[in-house]
């Protein structure tokens, strides 16, 4: 696909991939607040809510990246989720 023709295509893909995105980050909100809760009363954090998080960032990141023209793979959902690029860190600090 020629730029002009790309750069056309990031308008629909801004407006697609930010409305999912818009409510996939309130649903991290609300997941971070209930991690938060969760390590108080249970004296740990909640591996898979973390997960679920930190894979939202990194989609976020790729939708940014596509975003500002700084790179031409489209971001989910048109294209696969990409593979998180930090593990999460479940280590307490002593």
């Amino acid at each position: 696909m020629s730029e002009k023709k790309e750069a056309w295509m990031r308008i629909v893909v801004g407006i697609v991939s930010g409305i999912i995105f818009s409510i996939w980050k309130t649903l991290v909100m609300v997941l971070s607040v209930m991690n938060f809760i969760y390590a108080i009363f249970a004296n740990k954090r909640s591996k898979t809510m973390a997960e679920f998080c930190n894979l939202w960032a990194t989609q976020a990141y790729n939708f940014i990246r596509y975003m500002t023209f700084a790179t031409n793979t489209r971001p989910f959902p048109f294209s696969e989720l990409a593979k998180v690029m930090h593990a999460v860190e479940m280590k307490s600090r002593k």
